[in-house]
């Protein structure tokens, strides 16, 4: 009889109002009563209803997004594609659907620079990568692919399509704070310390791409040169790419003599500096192999002045010339490759060449580095302010007595014959 009575009330004509009968059942072997409730018949048929109109409506949106892409070519198009595509890559995050998220991001940032539009999928550029971070993308190697795909055809485009001026300068700069989102997304979620190697070098390159300040068409945001140098030469030594290190500081001039006279007030040569960076933050992060390979090649292939001179002018205090820094890294070099007994010689060349380094652009790193490079392989242990200070700052990218004469020139003297 409760079957027939059911049945009745969900195929009435009163069901279109009905979408649950509440009824409540008795247990056969206990006292217990249940509440059961039962879709009628009207709800289940508004429930496809509701699912069909929103996989109409969806398919509707894809199809309006896909003609918008298609005819992005006019600017105007292509602002509306994009709009359209950052709504519905949000949808799709909110929904749970984090693959089609990611995949709608990349393929309408692709799609939008093939036709010409940098500037607009410079935008979606920004939201694929932080979806990927919110959404915890693995760093497979096939987004790594894709990521590098997607900036040389980006790279491609705005070097052909984008007049030099203010709005090339504004996108490289964009570009290349999209590669450093990149690379922390890649050490975030990815399996290699601070970050893929191969994104690691094209955030290298793209920051040597970058205009100063002095050359840049727009000076907002404006950096000096050797800050954009510092921070390319950082990306590529991460990248364990010496060479390609070497072949930038080529290109750069060799200091004057007011850049190597003692006590100068203006900062070390750029391509000075720069190779003191490089060689210790190979060191800081373990990589002796790479800031060897550095080291030779300065001196063999850059390097003018001759290293007997230059070992000579180093232990002297009365000849005018500041301390060289060729000199200093190959000492650096050499004591790290010695036990922590050589750690007095470590301090005592961290004395000699202190003022060096605190003029060198963004010092506080540099001294990140040495810091770092005392408690690995010497075991001197900074205050504890200093070591936090230094841990930050190497995740981000990244007194005493005199010294025995003799062992400083056998020290030296090791260090010529590397």
């Amino acid at each position: 009889p409760n079957r027939k009575l059911i049945s009745c009330l969900l195929n009435s004509e009163d069901s279109d109002s009905l979408d649950y009968l509440h009824l409540e059942v008795p247990n056969q072997h206990t006292s217990e009563r249940y509440l059961v409730a039962i879709m009628s018949a009207a709800a289940a048929r508004r429930r496809k209803q509701l699912a069909a109109r929103q996989k109409e409506g969806g398919d509707a949106v894809a199809a309006k997004l896909q003609k918008l892409l298609n005819e992005a070519s006019d600017e105007s198009t292509a602002y509306e594609a994009l709009q359209l595509a950052q709504s519905q890559v949000r949808k799709s995050v909110h929904a749970g659907k984090f693959d089609e998220a990611t995949e709608l991001a990349y393929s309408s940032s692709m799609t939008l620079i093939e036709k010409k539009r940098v500037a607009v999928a410079s935008q979606l550029l920004h939201l694929l990568v932080q979806v990927m971070r919110e959404t915890h993308t693995d760093a497979s190697d096939e987004w790594i692919d894709r990521l590098v795909n997607i900036h040389e055809t980006y790279q491609k485009s705005l070097e052909s399509d984008v007049e030099e001026g203010a709005e090339k300068d504004r996108l490289l700069r964009l570009q290349r704070e999209f590669l450093r989102k990149c690379v922390s997304w890649s050490d975030a979620l990815g399996n290699v310390r601070f970050g893929n190697p191969k994104l690691l070098e094209i955030l290298g390159e793209q920051s040597w791409k970058v205009p100063s300040k002095a050359d840049a068409a727009v000076d907002e945001d404006g950096e000096d040169r050797i800050t954009i140098m510092s921070d390319a030469v950082q990306a590529m030594a991460l990248a364990e790419k010496p060479g390609k290190i070497l072949e930038w500081l080529k290109t750069l001039p060799a200091p004057t003599k007011q850049e190597t006279a003692n006590g100068h007030t203006c900062g070390p040569a750029d391509r000075d500096a720069l190779f003191t960076r490089s060689v210790l933050l190979f060191l800081a992060v373990e990589n002796i192999r790479d800031a060897s390979t550095l080291l030779r090649g300065y001196m063999t292939e850059i390097e003018e002045r001759k290293m007997e001179d230059l070992t000579k002018s180093y232990m002297k205090k009365d000849d005018g010339v500041a301390p060289s820094h060729v000199v200093f890294c190959s000492m650096m070099v050499s004591v790290c490759q010695k036990d922590s007994r050589t750690g007095p010689l470590f301090t005592w060349l961290l004395r000699s060449f202190k003022r060096e380094l605190d003029m060198m652009s963004k010092a506080q790193i540099v001294n990140s580095y040495t810091t770092k490079i005392g408690k690995i392989y010497f075991d001197i242990q900074p205050p504890p302010s200093m070591m936090s200070m230094m841990e930050n700052m190497m995740g981000m990218m990244g007194g005493g007595g005199g010294m025995n004469p003799a062992m400083m020139q056998a020290a030296l003297a090791q260090a010529q014959g590397m």
